[in-house]
């Protein structure tokens, strides 16, 4: 009976495991559909934002100078900031092995820990799952901030917006990174690594939040490139913006905000990407608990069974013994 009682205390705790994996997935999906709501409502703003200051710039831009020192490029690349967006736990699949890989792969696609001028890449990490990066790919943590489960408010990025602008400014870094995870679906989420600093106005881009074709944003990547194409179209037809009191001083009050957005923009793309993936995680966890509990019930049923056949026999035996004296 040793074995079958084993076989009913795994049956137990596998049923309460399933217990927890359900309540886990029932509480990601109510947080999923909270984040979800306040990623779809910010969405279109960041994206317009971004364009309009992409539009000021290009009409305010002279020749080859840049207007402002947030969009002047350096010629020599010494050192580059990333800004890693995770999760503050796990149970959520691959969300936080994928962004890290992902995150590792952009700083060795463009050779910067060990090219020729000697450039190097820190880390900002944003979640406690970020600190991994030094663990498993030896890269340096420049800074670390606390991050909430779900932001609410923009000022959440003030303090990492802040310092990347000033270290930006101050020639720290020659360019700066964020990398966040995209949220495309329920069931799918993309690791992205993205330019934040210096913005760039010539190089064409995704823009935040538009990974394939979403109806219920109102933009998708089709709808930006017919809107991209109707530009050109209309080139010669530009219109001539007045600057009031000057470029300079728009542009000044402007691309901060707009680094400010990009990473909330971020920041809420990456909450609702992690607690999709906590969901599915939970989801098939809870899937595979029931999994295993069907296979010991009928593990169990089989051992039971051929306790009671030998217990059966047994008593047939001895009843045929006392017969035969």
């Amino acid at each position: 009976m040793a074995g079958i009682r084993d076989i009913k205390r795994q049956i137990k705790s596998i049923g309460n495991t399933k217990k927890i994996t359900k309540a886990m997935e029932m509480m990601a999906a109510a947080k999923m559909r909270k984040a979800t709501e306040a990623v779809l409502r910010t969405r279109t703003y960041a994206n317009l934002s971004w364009e309009t200051v992409l539009n000021l710039t290009r009409a305010g831009t002279t020749g080859a100078e840049a207007l402002h020192p947030l969009l002047a490029k350096r010629e020599k690349i010494s050192r580059v900031a990333i800004i890693l967006i995770t999760s503050n736990r796990g149970l959520c699949g691959g969300f936080n092995t994928a962004l890290l890989a992902k995150a590792a792969a952009s700083v060795k696609k463009h050779d910067l820990p060990a090219s020729p001028t000697g450039g190097s890449t820190d880390f900002i990490v944003i979640g406690k799952k970020g600190k991994a990066i030094y663990k498993y790919f030896n890269f340096n943590i420049a800074a670390e901030f606390e991050k909430q489960d779900l932001a609410t408010e923009v000022k959440e990025v003030l303090p990492v917006a802040q310092m990347a602008v000033a270290d930006y400014l101050s020639g720290k870094y020659d360019k700066i990174l964020v990398a966040y995870t995209d949220y495309v679906s329920a069931s799918k989420q993309v690791p992205r690594v993205r330019q934040l600093l210096p913005v760039e106005t010539e190089k064409e881009d995704k823009y935040l939040g538009v990974v394939g074709k979403d109806t219920r944003v109102g933009m998708t990547e089709e709808f930006m490139k017919e809107k991209g194409e109707s530009h050109l179209e209309h080139d010669e037809h530009r219109h001539e913006y007045l600057f009031e009191p000057g470029p300079s001083e728009v542009l000044d009050a402007m691309i901060p905000r707009l680094i400010e957005v990009q990473l909330y923009q971020a920041m809420l793309e990456s909450n609702a990407s992690e607690q999709s993936a906590r969901m599915n995680a939970m989801h098939q966890a809870t899937e595979a608990a029931g999994d295993m509990i069907s296979d010991l019930t009928l593990y169990y049923n089989k051992a039971r069974q051929e306790k009671i056949t030998a217990e059966i026999a047994e008593i047939s035996a001895g009843a045929n013994a006392l017969q035969e004296k």
